[in-house]
């Protein structure tokens, strides 16, 4: 690699790092083309990414960062993924952890705070930004539409005892 491009890389790989708020690192020695296209593939529906670069270019790219504390981490054939969402890039790689032996985790950072093993699987653990937004809303929808059913009902009883009487009344 020129130097030029090397420069380049570590600009790129600085941009990533400065943008996100978590980071997971993880070994993949072993791993076909094939499943780590799957992983791509996973992350980039999670809204995650996924980046391969060479360590010591990483090492340097992670200097000013949030998630600088993951540079010792770097050993070996490694996998850096990172999402804006904290639990996005967590969930996929936890669940591709599970399907692929060889795919190690090895550990992460979000934000200045150090990951290990089990804090990035209980990181995946939680539900997605989505899935609280969902929540959030269905607890503010839900006492509006309480407050309309208990409006409504009253004029509803009202409706059916002058309809009882009027059925009465036709009857007669």
């Amino acid at each position: 690699m020129e130097r030029a491009a090397k420069k380049d890389a570590v600009e790129q790989l600085n941009g990533v790092f400065k943008a996100t708020s978590v980071a997971i690192v993880a070994q993949y020695s072993g791993l076909t083309v094939a499943q780590m296209q799957k992983l791509r593939q996973q992350m980039k529906q999670a809204g995650a990414s996924v980046k391969v670069s060479k360590n010591r270019l990483a090492k340097i790219a992670l200097e000013g960062t949030d998630v600088v504390a993951i540079g010792p981490m770097l050993k070996g054939p490694t996998v850096i993924a990172t999402s804006n969402d904290p639990v996005a890039a967590p969930k996929v790689a936890v669940e591709f952890a599970k399907a692929n032996e060889k795919f190690v985790i090895v550990g992460g950072s979000m934000g200045k705070t150090v990951l290990n093993v089990d804090g990035v699987k209980a990181l995946a653990s939680l539900p997605s930004l989505d899935e609280l937004r969902g929540k959030i809303v269905g607890l503010l929808v839900a006492p509006a539409t309480k407050i309309a059913q208990l409006a409504n009902a009253p004029a509803g009883k009202l409706a059916r005892v002058i309809q009882a009487h009027a059925s009465k009344g036709e009857a007669a």
